[in-house]
């Protein structure tokens, strides 16, 4: 079983006629994504190799049955265009935008609070289903392989470091999703987790953290007290001064709490084995699984 999306995914873009949106639509379409619908303002009624194009979320819905959107529209208007989705029905939202305001998005998460769609990002690479069942997102689909390991990470290139090392190491992966590195988002660690815990195909989960806010101890209690299933993980920026952005808007410092000691030493209080470096990713998760 596969958490969030699968084969049965109908996907819907918007921003589909934009340079990203229609570069990686197509990579999303090679991999065996069902894309089924794209919507742009003012190019209604038009194709997209083969897609038909929209003016409105709402009509394309009602059209093809999409059920899950992917979003590249320019960050002035991304939070209208989740707001969109989550109108028009769909349940989940992969917003792939960066740079959207935080005033933006403290408006979106409000709203959603209220609907039942759930929002992946902003500002994150997306949600892949190895085995060619559905890529929603920029992750290289040839890195994956199907198995039990499962990833979640605030780093969209840690991400596929990860994968790559998995494969490698002969382990196929569920489920892994990208849930963006801005302050606020959609979809946080525990949210994953608590789907990991529950998906019979899951055997172990790696958890890629970052310098910055305090999602990785919320996701350290949340293996402490509700996960059975092992839990492998890596948090980037050891080195990282206070106050300094390193790469993601929500990747600083701000207190002890940001810190990359302070995340791992709650994570290994947890249970949780922690990879020293990036590189040892796999192999780690490889000798815990072989435990």
């Amino acid at each position: 079983m596969s958490v969030l999306v699968d084969e049965n995914t109908k996907l819907l873009v918007q921003g589909i006629t934009g340079n990203e949106g229609s570069f990686h639509t197509r990579k999303c379409m090679e991999y065996g994504t069902k894309v089924v619908a794209g919507v742009t303002p003012g190019k209604g009624g038009t194709e997209f190799d083969g897609v038909p194009v929209f003016n409105e979320v709402k009509r394309a819905v009602e059209q093809t049955g999409a059920n899950v959107s992917m979003i590249f529209v320019p960050p002035a208007f991304a939070a209208d265009a989740i707001l969109e989705a989550a109108d028009a029905g769909i349940a989940l939202v992969v917003c792939i935008t960066d740079g959207i305001p935080t005033l933006d998005m403290v408006t979106v998460l409000g709203y959603l609070k209220s609907r039942p769609t759930r929002l992946i990002g902003p500002n994150c690479p997306g949600i892949i289903s190895p085995g060619g069942k559905c890529k929603v997102g920029l992750m290289p689909g040839d890195i994956h392989r199907p198995g039990s390991v499962s990833v979640v990470s605030r780093s969209g290139t840690l991400t596929y470091e990860a994968v790559a090392q998995l494969t490698e190491q002969g382990l196929g992966q569920s489920t892994c999703v990208g849930i963006g590195g801005d302050p606020l988002i959609g979809t946080t660690f525990v949210d994953m987790l608590e789907l990991f815990e529950k998906d019979k195909q899951t055997e172990l989960v790696v958890l890629i953290g970052e310098i910055g806010g305090t999602a990785e101890q919320e996701a350290a209690e949340f293996i402490k007290s509700r996960m059975s299933k092992p839990v492998v993980a890596f948090v980037s920026g050891s080195s990282a001064p206070p106050g300094r952005r390193m790469g993601h808007a929500g990747a600083i410092i701000t207190g002890s709490s940001g810190t990359a000691a302070e995340k791992i030493a709650v994570l290994k209080d947890a249970g949780v084995y922690i990879a020293p470096s990036p590189a040892e990713i796999g192999a780690l998760a490889k000798e815990v699984l072989g435990r």
